[in-house]
């Protein structure tokens, strides 16, 4: 590894820790998912955050972001499918039910890994993140691709971890909850909020 990249990855990773530990639409989810169904069974849904991450600040890197200011609409489109998207979620997290029903299909499913994935073509945070990490870091000297695999790999090594504080708060949160009644007005917070994130997305 080149000197060049041992310099970066120290500003790299502080940069990627501030900006997943902080709140948005993946860590609202993630704490929802870590209350309801634990740790372990949010893991696909981090893996899902992950995986779609990669590979949307990869495509930027390569030029998706030059291709939605050449065609606007294609930018448009994407933000209202993910805004009603979003809105499916929140429902889904304010409506649903106590975990400590003994009805597996009753108390729902955590988000699989394409669902987390797929909805981060339409994250604003994501987004942001990922034109400020492409724009702030990626060596403009060496191959591009090779850089670009690197820079957003070691980003998302980072990202994991501070996405599992999320998931654990949630969980440690579940711990405390104790009536259905708690648990029905903890998920319809979280689901408000969720849907608040739209705003972010059509503002």
């Amino acid at each position: 590894m080149s000197s060049e990249w041992l310099i970066l990855l120290g500003p790299v990773a502080l940069f990627m820790m501030s900006m997943t530990l902080t709140p948005g639409p993946n860590n609202l989810m993630l704490t929802a998912s870590g209350a309801n169904f634990g740790v372990r069974r949010t893991v696909p849904h981090m893996g899902g955050i992950v995986g779609g991450c990669f590979m949307l600040y990869l495509a930027i890197a390569l030029g998706l972001g030059v291709l939605f200011e050449r065609f606007p609409v294609l930018h448009m489109t994407l933000r209202w499918v993910g805004s009603a998207y979003l809105l499916y979620l929140a429902f889904k997290i304010a409506t649903a039910p106590p975990p400590n029903l003994k009805d597996a299909a009753a108390r729902g499913t955590p988000l699989t890994f394409w669902q987390a994935a797929l909805f981060q073509l339409a994250n604003p945070k994501a987004w942001v993140l990922g034109l400020a990490l492409i724009a702030g870091f990626l060596p403009e000297s060496g191959p591009k691709l090779i850089n670009a695999v690197i820079l957003v790999g070691f980003a998302e090594l980072v990202a994991l971890p501070c996405l599992l504080v999320w998931a654990g708060f949630g969980m440690a949160i579940g711990r405390w909850i104790k009536s259905d009644r708690a648990w029905r007005a903890f998920n319809v917070i979280m689901g408000l909020l969720t849907a608040a994130c739209v705003i972010l997305i059509l503002r």
